[in-house]
C-alpha cells in the first residue's frame, strides 16, 4: 500500500518561514520511500519577512502559502483543505515560521498558542493514531498539543538551542537527548522527532541533518 504523507509548510526560508533543507529532505526520503505526498500551508500573512542576507526583519508583507509555494514548485493547497481522512501521516519540517507563522513560540515561548485550524488537524492525527513527524522546532507543536509526549530537539545541554529542550521539559513533556542523525520515536503518540538543524550544524555537514530527516520518515512510514 502506498503511504500517503500531508507536508505541512510555513513560508519559505528559515528566519520567516520553512527551512528549505529540512523540507526538501523530507520530501527525498519520501520520494524514495514511494510515499505519495501533498503539501499544505496556511493562506495567511507571514508575521514577518526576514533578509535572510542580513537576518533582520524587512517592512515587506508576504503570504504564508504563496511563499510556500516556492518549495512545493507551485504544488501546494490551502491548510484549511486539508482533510485528515485521506491521509496515513503527516510532517511538519522546521524553521521558524514554525514558531513565528504556525504558532506565537518567538514571541511567547511556553506560553504560547498553535494556529487553530493547524491545532485541530494535530488533534485530528493524533485520535485517528496516525503518525506525526516533526523536526527542528517543530517539536513545540506536539509538546503544546499533546501533553506529555515524548521528543527530541537535540541536547539539553551545550548546544546553540539547548533551552528549547529546557522549556519542553517545563512544559511537562519528555525530552530525550540525540544526535543530528538520529529520530526518536514516542510510540504511545506514534510522534517521531528529529533535531535537524536545532544544533546549528555548519552547511558543509548537511547530510547529518538529511541522514536525521532520513531516520524520522523511515520511522513514520513504518509507523503509517
Amino acid at each position: 500500500m502506498v503511504k500517503r504523507v500531508a507536508v505541512i509548510l510555513s513560508g519559505c526560508g528559515v528566519y520567516d518561514g520553512t527551512e528549505v533543507h529540512e523540507a526538501s529532505a523530507v520530501l527525498v526520503h519520501l520520494s524514495r520511500a514511494g510515499a505519495k505526498v501533498q503539501m499544505f500551508a496556511p493562506n495567511a500573512v507571514q508575521m514577518h519577512v526576514v533578509n535572510h542576507c542580513e537576518g533582520k526583519p524587512t517592512q515587506d508583507k508576504r503570504n504564508i502559502l504563496e511563499e510556500s509555494a516556492r518549495i512545493a514548485r507551485g504544488d501546494v493547497t490551502d491548510l484549511a483543505k486539508l482533510d485528515v481522512s485521506a491521509f496515513d501521516a503527516a510532517i511538519i519540517p522546521g524553521g521558524f515560521g514554525v514558531a513565528k507563522n504556525l504558532s506565537d513560540w518567538a514571541v511567547k515561548n511556553k506560553e504560547c498558542t498553535v494556529r487553530p485550524d493547524l491545532e485541530k488537524i494535530i488533534k485530528a492525527f493524533h485520535r485517528a493514531k496516525k503518525p506525526l513527524g516533526m523536526c527542528c522546532i517543530s517539536p513545540i507543536l506536539a509538546a503544546k498539543i499533546l501533553p506529555g509526549c515524548e521528543l527530541t530537539v537535540g541536547q539539553d545541554k551545550e548546544w546553540p538551542y539547548a533551552q528549547t529542550a529546557g522549556a519542553l521539559k517545563e512544559m511537562g513533556c519528555k525530552h530525550v537527548n540525540t544526535e543530528v542523525d538520529k529520530a526518536h520515536v514516542d510510540v504511545k503518540n506514534k510522534l517521531v522527532t528529529t533535531c535537524a538543524f536545532m544544533c546549528n550544524v555548519p552547511i558543509h555537514h548537511i547530510h547529518q541533518v538529511f541522514d536525521g530527516v532520513g531516520a524520522m520518515v523511515g520511522e513514520i512510514l513504518k509507523l503509517a
